[in-house]
């Protein structure tokens, strides 16, 4: 099992969400966040102090997913998530991850049948 993290702007998310149930994972949270990535703004300078580059919105997607659903899934969403043909800087970042154990509370399920 793995948990899929995906960073992406938020104009892409009915894109990536639409790909994503294509592709049969229709399980996802879906959390707003801020932060920067490589895109760098100088710093700059406000009444004489120094003002580090502002946090940029973006959408935070997780999704836990059984390990043949993998490839699947981040092939959906860099496809979806990208600007133009070949993308442009901002457009995110995905992460996988070891899911050690999953459990459904209504049914006490645990493991890849809990997801």
């Amino acid at each position: 099992m793995k948990l899929i993290i995906a960073v992406i702007q938020p104009d892409m998310l009915n894109q990536v969400r639409e790909s994503l149930v294509a592709a049969g994972i229709t399980r996802i949270t879906v959390s707003r966040c801020t932060g920067r990535g490589k895109a760098t703004d100088e710093e700059t300078l406000y009444r004489g102090q120094t003002v580090a580059p502002t946090l940029i919105p973006k959408i935070r997607l997780d999704i836990a997913c059984n390990d043949d659903f993998v490839d699947t899934c981040v092939q959906s969403i860099m496809k979806a998530a990208k600007h133009g043909e070949k993308g442009a800087i901002g457009d995110g970042k995905i992460f996988v991850v070891p899911l050690e154990q999953v459990y459904r509370i209504r049914t006490e399920e645990s493991g890849g049948e809990a997801i």
